[in-house]
């Protein structure tokens, strides 16, 4: 069944349009819609995925290790797999002319519209990944791949609303004020730093003709999902496991010791950064380090490092975006995470 390209174009998008919309109104809005108000009635969201109601996570063991990522799973799988989707629909769906019109400018411009349409996905860091290669393939200019990547976690307006009704809208400000530089500046950044470097630098990018059949689509995205879930699943979840194994040693156990010291901060910062968690899932544990008597200090270093990057997504993405890139943004977040672990340490925020 051959269409006429224009409007073969049209059908795809609109394929793609409904994809994005009902996939994230089932996986993201509508359950996000329900838990604000769990969120303003009894100021929680649930118990930390770190450590439970533990002062300190299990030390390190296989336990350790499935029990973590079987709780993360659990968390995030749908997302994860409407990230495949989307991921490759990109590449079978869109043509690479509209998303270089849209994405590929390497100014502000590009930044700016990456982070802007990274709002309503709201996913996590590793499910954002595979959203992230798609757009690179496609010729997404780095920058505005960047800024979808990190605007994703780190401007989730839900997330925003369970910070303010759990920990506090002082935390929520704090967040923000932050968050906006980040996003939009790390962009910046990667676009200045990748240059003229392809967005794809492990693959050679190779633009194949727009199939003409219904047939022709569904198949070439079929092969491009099983494509990208051989690709990236199998190192995400080793590193995951790893990372469950051994939180105990990324996070020790947390009390009033752990306080507003510059090297307490820095080293929350830096094993936030690392960590990977499930959407909103900085906003339990930090509650749960303040009932412990953790100092506000390194509790929010936390609340701005666990959500934008992780180790298992900057996997995921070493092949999307040049190492120095990826470096310098993961450095970058550490150093954004202690700022705000000192704007909360003067501030003396709880």
């Amino acid at each position: 069944m051959s269409v006429a390209l224009p409007a073969a174009r049209v059908a795809r998008f609109c394929v793609f349009l409904l994809l994005a919309v009902a996939g994230l109104f089932y996986v993201k809005w509508h359950p996000y819609y329900d838990r604000a108000f769990v969120a303003a009635s009894g100021h929680s969201i649930g118990h930390s995925i770190l450590m439970g109601d533990a002062a300190s996570a299990p030390a390190p063991s296989w336990d350790a290790a499935l029990g973590y990522a079987l709780a993360y799973g659990k968390a995030i799988w749908q997302a994860m797999v409407l990230g495949l989707l989307l991921g490759s629909g990109i590449q079978a769906l869109l043509p690479v002319d509209w998303v270089r019109r849209v994405l590929g400018g390497r100014g502000l411009g590009g930044v700016l519209a990456g982070g802007l349409l990274a709002m309503p996905g709201m996913m996590c860091t590793c499910c954002a990944a595979p959203v992230v290669v798609g757009m690179g393939r496609h010729q997404a200019a780095p920058g505005a791949a960047m800024a979808f990547w990190l605007g994703n976690t780190v401007l989730n307006p839900a997330t925003l609303v369970f910070t303010g009704f759990v920990l506090g809208w002082h935390w929520t400000v704090l967040r923000l004020c932050l968050g906006v530089p980040m996003v939009f500046g790390l962009g910046y950044l990667a676009s200045r730093m990748a240059g003229a470097v392809a967005s794809t630098p492990g693959d050679t990018l190779v633009v194949e003709p727009e199939p003409r059949s219904l047939a022709g689509v569904a198949k070439r995205w079929a092969w491009i999902f099983g494509r990208m879930a051989v690709r990236l699943i199998p190192e995400y979840v080793v590193i995951v496991l790893l990372l469950g194994a051994f939180r105990a040693w990324m996070f020790p156990a947390i009390g009033p010791a752990i306080g507003d010291q510059w090297l307490w901060i820095a080293a929350m910062a830096l094993a936030g950064m690392l960590f990977v968690i499930p959407t909103a899932g900085e906003v339990p544990i930090v509650q749960a380090m303040l009932a412990l008597g953790m100092g506000g200090g390194p509790a929010a270093a936390l609340l701005l490092t666990l959500p934008p990057v992780s180790l298992p997504s900057l996997a995921m993405l070493a092949r999307s975006f040049p190492w120095r890139v990826l470096a310098a943004v993961a450095l970058a977040v550490v150093g954004f995470g202690v700022l705000g672990g000192a704007i909360a340490s003067w501030l003396a925020m709880r």
